[in-house]
């Protein structure tokens, strides 16, 4: 007689919905006649929300495809209907047409298998849209940057050679003067910042150039262009703040000398006063880490905002990173233990990080990337140094506490007594016994 295996249904009254970019498919059982077809304008979403109150679904389970998603969860949430966004990944391996991946979605949902993606508050998801906005202004600018540079070099204006950033004040006031007409190298390179270590008989010898006309049309155009970009850049740096200084009105309040001195002069630094804002979010100064900087900090508040909370711990904040190796294991043996693919903007924020850190010279997590890098490389240092500054900056919001700065001599000292003491283990194990100068045999 075979036997059964029972299954106890967790969530009695409950849905699936297989998002689409055309149609909804929705589950509310496994009959041929539960699952029915949607479309995707308010008033489809409003017949299918009737759908799902009439069959009496207070637990909805809803694939998280794209960001065809959001306008639909929107109106379920409103309706007072929990609702658990489930990524792809966990329904994968059973997809056939879209009404069996809805009927699986319902399933697995009843049966209490699906866990939920992380989903911010209204604050965190406003604040997120505007700085992942601010970064595609940033590389769109870094476009217009390269075709600017491409116009003149075809022109023979050979400014990169002279200057660093052809954007910076000297390069944008020689552009400005080439477009208004100056074409004598001589009177353009009086536009020189006094900053610029090259002399202005060697900028002018650079800009002996071949003055096309279409070539003029094309970089007064991208120029134009740049300029824009730029100025969109400033609103939304001004839009930023407002949201943010309005968050952090009722939070912790700024003590006197306690934030870590940062630079904060860069073209695409953010002109917020990220590091107050972020200690009056959070109650901790997190620029105190080395390697995080106003823009690191940036994407913490935008990414993470205050939802730290629906992290049970460290080790899940690294695994919604993809920081933490993912371990493959059969028969006792690790098969695999890559870290997981997956683009997660902070994960990006807290690598370029770790290769500030990697550059630096004297620090904690400086010996920590190097003693890394020396085993598995650079890219290895990377990534596990950027998981231990995701584990930094969990604790120190969680706990509310400083970052500890080790003295690095102590961490040589530290690095010399576990040398030490594996060379005596290994001298005991092949039978020589370890004296000291005065002749002391050493345990």
């Amino acid at each position: 007689m075979k036997s059964v295996v029972e299954m106890k249904i967790v969530n009695p009254d409950c849905g699936g919905i297989d998002v689409g970019s055309r149609s909804h498919h929705v589950a509310v059982g496994q009959g041929a006649d539960d699952v029915k077809e949607f479309g995707v304008s308010h008033s489809e979403h409003m017949k299918l929300l009737e759908f799902l109150q009439t069959n009496g679904v207070k637990n909805l389970a809803m694939e998280s495809t794209g960001s065809y998603w959001q306008s639909l969860y929107l109106v379920l949430i409103g309706a007072g209907i929990n609702v658990l966004l489930v990524p792809g990944s966990q329904t994968k391996g059973f997809r056939k047409t879209d009404v069996k991946d809805a009927r699986h979605l319902q399933q697995l949902h009843a049966l209490g298998l699906l866990t939920s993606c992380f989903l911010p508050d209204d604050f965190t998801s406003q604040v997120r849209e505007l700085s992942r906005h601010r970064k595609s202004i940033i590389r769109d600018s870094s476009k217009y940057t390269n075709r600017i540079q491409k116009c003149l070099r075809l022109m023979n204006i050979r400014l990169e050679v002279v200057i660093s950033d052809i954007n910076g004040v000297t390069g944008t006031r020689i552009i400005e003067a080439i477009l208004r007409g100056e074409r004598n190298p001589e009177i353009l390179a009086l536009e020189t910042d006094k900053r610029v270590k090259k002399t202005r008989e060697q900028i002018a010898d650079a800009l002996h150039g071949n003055f096309q006309d279409p070539l003029m049309y094309v970089l007064k155009d991208v120029f134009d262009m740049y300029k824009t970009l730029q100025q969109q850049l400033q609103s939304v740096d001004q839009k930023l703040t407002e949201m943010l200084e309005q968050n952090t009105l009722s939070t912790y309040e700024l003590e006197e000398n306690v934030l870590t001195k940062k630079q904060t002069n860069g073209k695409n630094q953010p002109k917020i006063k990220v590091q107050e804002l972020a200690y009056k979010l959070y109650g901790t100064d997190l620029s105190a880490i080395p390697g995080v900087g106003p823009n690191t900090l940036l994407s913490v508040m935008t990414e993470l905002g205050t939802c730290i909370d629906k992290f049970p711990n460290s080790k899940a904040f690294v695994s919604w990173l993809r920081l933490a190796p993912n371990n493959k294991v059969s028969g006792g043996k690790v098969l695999s233990s890559r870290t997981p693919k997956g683009v997660n903007p902070l994960s990006i924020a807290l690598r370029d990080a770790a290769n500030v850190i990697g550059n630096q010279k004297t620090s904690t997590l400086t010996h920590f990337f190097k003693r890394i890098g020396l085993k598995k490389g650079r890219c290895a240092a990377i990534t596990a140094t950027a998981r231990k500054l995701g584990t930094i900056i969990y604790t120190m919001i969680k706990n509310k506490t400083s970052y500890n700065h080790e003295i690095p001599e102590n961490i040589s000292e530290k690095i010399k007594a576990k040398k030490i003491k594996y060379l005596k283990s290994l001298a005991a194990e092949q039978g020589f016994l370890v004296i000291d100068n005065q002749g002391v045999a050493l345990s």
